[in-house]
């Protein structure tokens, strides 16, 4: 979380005081009657905007004689104010739970940016120039009538984690040099499911000179990726708080398995996810469990719940969110309305390939060891009959960029898939194993595990990684990811909205998983024939 300032904090490292509003301006009545007529809402604005640079006191003189002239500042004598840079601050918004973000653009090309500091009436924060997130910006280069290869734009963001007050906000950017600007703006409060889509839109819709992914997420390293991902795990606890409950059909009673179905923007799926699971054999021993993270969907979802019970007649729990709280935390919401000892996570756009489908599935977790059958997943295929997942491995990108003057390498984890694109009965890839990881578009695990492991980690941005996550708990614990055959079509893409906040939001999911695993794949799991114990090695196909 962000640190917030207190409004009597340091101001002035050369004075060595703290400001102090009523003695700021019992010192200076100038001010005092430009703030009472209007001019200024407050001691501290004046101050930001002309009393620093004009060497105005604001801490009472120590040592005082009584009956003695005291000078506090010499009127004809004023510190030498170095050229304020060019710049603009776009926007200054607040969320009533503490989200801070903040976008604009600096010249700072020939003199790099120290800080950027936010004055209120009654806090401030300062953020180092380091923090920021620095973007092109086409539009500043022809303002400045620039050819220069530089960031002039900025995006800060800060997760206080308590209610801030919003108003006329002064922002003083400095550079290293001490030139400064100060600038007004007026904070506009949001809601804090908006700030997160404004700041996760701007983050990929920011322009870059090298690589856009590569940039956004060596751009949000210094602090952006985990003031968010903390701001994001506050909404997802908030998301799932009290959630609505309905339940149709013999929903709740003891059965073999719980398919968990996370809904988001496409409320006809759970109809079509119903007709196509309802006519196979064995179907009759699992529950369905759909999860909506799309509140405004909510009366749409509960007609097609009705209407699928009395069509279908197949267990179900319909279980509606107050917000979008992501895959991950929308599954562990799930899991605590299972009524059963196995916990099944399935896209609303994954449909069983084979009639026996659910039937193979039951004899998986009865007839194989428990230590294949904690976590596992199942091959995955393309509506052309191409396979698209049978297990997952981890990679490693790296790409150089530059960042002002010197050359940065920025290595971020990813996951691929064995065997994507290849044919149908490619053999090598569908023999039951071990894998790294298996995809969270399937993904069967024990119950017991599921909790033990503390389900899937809650900070993840909406969807990506959560998956992949859960693995590496998974291995980390001792019990390594299994595929095994109980194969099902996968409509990628087709039963959920993508917006540019989950654009930015897979940014952010990225760099939180590199920073969390990074050390433990590169610990014999890196590669599609990691050398972990149990995983095979050379053997991986």
């Amino acid at each position: 979380m962000g640190d917030i300032s207190d409004p009597a904090a340091p101001v002035d490292q050369a004075a060595g005081g703290v400001f102090d509003e009523e003695t700021y301006l019992r010192l200076n009545p100038d001010v005092r009657l430009a703030v009472s007529g209007g001019g200024f809402s407050s001691g501290r604005e004046h101050y930001e905007r002309y009393g620093r640079a004009e060497g105005r006191p604001f801490v009472m003189p120590q040592g005082v004689v009584r009956g003695r002239i005291v000078m506090t500042a010499d009127p004809d004598v004023r510190r030498e104010k170095l050229p304020s840079p060019a710049a603009a601050v776009d926007a200054v918004r607040l969320s009533h739970s503490g989200g801070i973000f903040v976008n604009g653009w600096i010249d700072d090309a020939g003199d790099p940016l120290d800080s950027l500091d936010l004055y209120f009436s009654t806090w401030s924060v300062s953020l180092d120039g380091r923090s920021l997130a620095r973007q092109r910006r086409p539009d500043t280069e022809r303002a400045l009538a620039s050819t220069r290869r530089h960031p002039y734009g900025f995006i800060g963001f800060l997760f206080a984690a308590r209610r801030l007050a919003g108003s006329v906000c002064s922002v003083v950017a400095r550079l290293k040099s001490g030139a400064e600007i100060s600038l007004m703006v007026t904070a506009e409060m949001s809601e804090d499911h908006e700030l997160r889509e404004l700041a996760l839109s701007a983050l990929a819709q920011a322009q870059y000179f090298g690589n856009p992914y590569f940039e956004a997420v060596a751009a949000i390293d210094a602090s952006i990726g985990g003031q968010m991902a903390d701001f994001n795990k506050m909404l997802n606890r908030r998301a799932v708080n009290a959630p609505y409950v309905e339940r149709f059909g013999g929903a709740g009673r003891v059965c073999k398995g719980s398919i968990a179905v996370c809904l988001y923007g496409r409320a006809e799926y759970m109809f079509l996810q119903q007709a196509m699971f309802a006519k196979l054999p064995g179907i009759g021993d699992y529950e369905f469990i759909y999860v909506l993270n799309s509140p405004w969907l909510a009366e749409q979802v509960l007609q097609e719940a009705r209407r699928s019970a009395l069509i279908y007649g197949l267990d179900m729990t319909v279980v509606i969110l107050n917000a979008n709280a992501g895959v991950g935390a929308a599954n562990n919401a799930a899991a605590q309305y299972a009524s059963s000892p196995r916990l099944i996570f399935m896209r609303p756009d994954v449909f069983a390939r084979a009639d026996d489908w659910a039937q193979r599935h039951t004899g998986i977790i009865e007839a194989l060891p428990a230590a294949q059958t904690a976590l596992f997943g199942a091959p995955l295929y393309y509506d052309d009959g191409a396979l698209m997942h049978a297990g997952m491995y981890f990679c490693e990108d790296t790409l150089p960029g530059v960042s002002g003057r010197r050359i940065r390498r920025t290595s971020i984890l990813r996951v691929a898939h064995y065997g994507r694109g290849a044919p149908p009965q490619s053999a090598e890839f569908l023999r039951p194993r071990p894998v790294p990881a298996v995809s969270g578009a399937f993904m069967s695990v024990e119950r017991a595990w599921f909790e033990q492991l503390g389900g899937f980690t809650p900070d993840y941005v909406f969807s990506h990684y959560e998956d992949a996550d859960l693995c590496l708990k998974s291995i980390e614990a001792g019990r390594l990811p299994w595929l095994h055959g109980a194969p099902l079509w996968h409509m990628e893409g087709k039963g959920a909205l993508r917006r540019p906040q989950h654009e930015g939001g897979g940014v952010i999911n990225r760099w939180l998983f590199t920073r969390d695993w990074s050390e433990m794949v590169h610990n014999g799991l890196l590669g599609a024939a990691p050398d972990y114990p149990g995983l095979g090695g050379e053997d991986a196909p």
